[in-house]
């Protein structure tokens, strides 16, 4: 295809040549002039008949244009991508909010598509943070404790785009911060409970140390039983501790061994019966003749066991029934420990469990206890999935029983 130019000396050409031949023929000067008028018309009808050449697109296009991205907010795999993420996510252009994945939609609301970030987004802490954004200059994530609720703590990031749009992410660490509080309150839960058997240990032998020989038996024996005695107290806490170590390590393993509850109980009441003579006439058991085959640790069933029944012993009233039992309910089994003590008030339950929660903290520090043995019946109980419950009325005693799923012949 020819250009313009192209077609126009291609027929300037031909107007030539064929006046030229009308010459050399002996045509008149009407004839040549009628062929050149013809030749010219010619020329301006295939002149315009052809198309006109594309432009030059580099020097048409304005500068700007050739710069300028597509939005990446309004991209449609942007969006198919937004929908996957699990944590809130945000997408701003000139402070108001494009596109919100489900995740933000359901921490922020509905109504936030469309809005003012710095409105959407209701904390002091963020509307500040939003509100520099425009400043250029570097921002930082940013903590929102108290958002959405008191007690949770949500930190803020910002990705920059082109122009004026934004990518704001929301990341909750509420869980993390409890973690970390669990964690820091348990390592100073163990150091005083460590430290305090350790100080009356270190002051009573420094008592003796000084006496030089001096003091008489009686005052010697009883400091000395003293000191055993807490020295066998630090001595179960550091026992409890490893434990509870072990067993949480232990959790996300499921137990693949077969064993009988009803012998682990059998073995667990003689233990104790023998350890604690007494209130060894107190102890009542329950267990039925048959097995009750399952799926578990030995020693960590066992462990569990003897922790809940020497709690009831120790709490429940001297001359009371101690009720250990073992009952068949469908395809489950339950072991339920039973005593007639002083029972524990309702607000107190929930935190049973917890490492080193004590009701009555004088008490349970004169009875011997860690404060750690239910949480450590807790997570036996969980790893076994069990199910721990624990029924009390002030007053008249406190039962407390764990439920597993037997191994049943198919």
């Amino acid at each position: 295809m020819f250009d313009r130019l192209s077609s126009l000396v291609i027929a300037l050409t031909m107007i030539v040549i064929a006046a030229i031949f009308a010459a050399l023929t002996g045509g008149d000067a009407v004839a040549i002039a009628i062929m050149t008028i013809a030749g010219f018309v010619a020329a301006v009808t295939v002149y315009r008949a052809l198309p006109a050449a594309l432009p030059d697109r580099s020097s048409t296009i304005p500068p700007h244009a050739e710069t300028a991205p597509a939005s990446l907010l309004r991209h449609p795999d942007f969006a198919h991508w937004v929908d996957q993420e699990k944590e809130p996510l945000l997408g701003t252009a000139d402070n108001i909010v494009t596109i919100a994945n489900d995740a933000a939609i359901r921490l922020l609301g509905r109504h936030i598509v469309g809005a003012d970030v710095r409105t959407a987004i209701r904390h002091p802490g963020a509307t500040d943070w939003l509100s520099r954004i425009q400043d250029n200059t570097p921002l930082e994530p940013v903590n929102l404790i108290d958002f959405p609720r008191p007690g949770q703590r949500w930190t803020m990031r910002i990705a920059e785009l082109s122009g004026s749009e934004y990518i704001i992410f929301l990341s909750d660490r509420s869980a993390i911060d409890a973690a970390d509080r669990m964690r820091s309150d348990f390592v100073a839960n163990a150091s005083h409970e460590l430290r305090t058997p350790l100080a009356a240990i270190l002051g009573y032998v420094e008592t003796l140390q000084e006496m030089n020989g001096e003091t008489d038996a009686p005052t010697r024996d009883r400091f000395l039983a003293i000191i055993e005695r807490e020295a066998r107290r630090m001595q179960q806490l550091v026992i409890d501790l490893l434990s509870i170590s072990r067993v949480e390590a232990d959790r996300f393993r499921r137990p693949t061994a077969t064993v009988d509850l009803a012998a682990i109980m059998r073995t667990t009441i003689a233990q104790l019966s023998d350890s604690e003579p007494a209130r060894a006439k107190d102890l009542t058991a329950k267990l039925g003749d048959g097995a009750q085959p399952m799926l578990g640790d030995e020693a960590q069933l066992s462990q569990m066991a003897h922790n809940i029944i020497s709690n009831a012993m120790k709490y429940g009233h001297a001359g009371t029934p101690v009720t250990v039992e073992l009952a068949r309910e469908g395809r489950r089994v339950r072991l339920s420990v039973s005593d007639q003590g002083d029972g524990i008030a309702p607000d107190h339950l929930p935190r049973l469990t917890e490492r080193f929660y004590r009701v009555d903290e004088a008490r349970s520090r004169s009875v011997g206890g860690t404060g750690l043995g239910l949480a450590i019946v807790k997570h036996i109980g969980e790893r076994h999935q069990g199910q721990l419950d624990i029924d009390s009325e002030v007053g008249k005693g406190t039962r407390v029983s764990v439920t597993f799923p037997l191994l049943m012949d198919n």
